[in-house]
């Protein structure tokens, strides 16, 4: 594959500008390891809580690979005051920090020497995040899946908005999936993307097999989107008979709707939590390996934009 050479290549030192979501439990060392040796870069999370199970995680990641990795702290979820020094004694180049105010930890994490990337929903994220110092942005649209901004705002405006307003690299998520995808976050102005739902349906991804396939099966509009108007973050969701009963009644607590979240990930009850999952799930047709995912992405891109500029240059 033709490696890509971009800001975003160069600053996480990877040769493909794909970058695997930080998803709470799923995001551990056997799926980032995954990504991390297919040339992209693998993301460790700490959403979860347990640091300890983390850490275990991160010592796994080296005896599974020898590329670049990096780990995401969720500001919203940080339970350990020192998230930080957590981070940099385990040797971590590279951090993504999301749901919540980006100066909190950043001008810690330079300090430290490491390349920080903050998750936004909106442009007055994006311009508060690149105020407080970071390397760069993911630029998250409503289509992806997981926690939201209630104003939900598509990648196909909220991208090539913040593009043309900041300067630093931007890596596009929400709705990415494949090469042609990819081409197009790249022609509204991203230098990379973000993949959740479709490395939650790899192979190498944790999850029980009933959650992939349900993905596999979804149609483009067999998601929901839950507690707009309610208390917290609203959410992206694949539908279920209980997320479709939450679409019509605003649910007194969001996270009290995850209290079996180990059932559906791992124990493939797909009614006993909310299956976080976005809109791209309808354009997934088959569990494929993280390698295959990689590999047809870059392939679909330069072919992509080869085409238009044949068709268009």
């Amino acid at each position: 594959m033709r490696a890509i050479d971009n800001r975003v290549t160069r600053l996480l030192g990877v040769p493909y500008p794909i970058v695997q979501a930080p998803m709470g439990w799923i995001a551990r060392a056997q799926l980032a390891a995954a990504v991390s040796n297919a040339g992209g870069m693998g993301i460790i999370e700490t959403s979860s809580g347990d640091l300890d199970a983390i850490r275990g995680e991160i010592l796994k990641m080296r005896t599974l690979t020898d590329r670049p990795f990096g780990v995401n702290i969720a500001l919203a979820y940080v339970r350990d005051p020192d998230i930080v020094k957590f981070v940099v004694d385990q040797g971590v180049r590279f951090v993504t920090t999301s749901a919540g105010d980006p100066s909190r930890y950043c001008a810690e994490l330079k300090a430290a020497g490491l390349t920080v990337f903050h998750v936004v929903p909106t442009l007055k994220g994006a311009l508060k995040a690149v105020e407080a110092g970071v390397d760069g942005l993911i630029v998250e649209g409503a289509e992806g899946g997981g926690f939201k901004n209630q104003r939900d705002v598509a990648s196909m405006v909220l991208l090539p908005l913040v593009c043309s307003k900041v300067d630093v690299p931007v890596i596009a998520a929400g709705g990415f999936c494949d090469g042609p995808s990819m081409a197009a976050a790249f022609a509204l102005g991203a230098e990379g993307i973000q993949m959740g739902t479709r490395m939650l349906s790899a192979a190498e991804s944790p999850v029980h097999d009933n959650w992939k396939q349900a993905i596999v099966g979804a149609a483009e509009t067999d998601t929901v989107f839950l507690n707009r108007g309610g208390q917290g973050p609203a959410l992206r969701a694949l539908r279920t008979a209980r997320t479709t009963r939450l679409e019509a009644t605003i649910p007194e607590s969001v996270r009290a709707e995850f209290a079996g979240v180990q059932q559906l990930y791992f124990g493939g009850d797909m009614e006993a939590a909310v299956p976080l999952t976005g809109q791209v799930c309808g354009r997934i047709e088959s569990v494929e390996t993280v390698a295959e995912i990689l590999e047809t992405t870059i392939a679909g891109f330069h072919q992509s934009v080869g085409a238009l500029a044949k068709r268009y240059g």
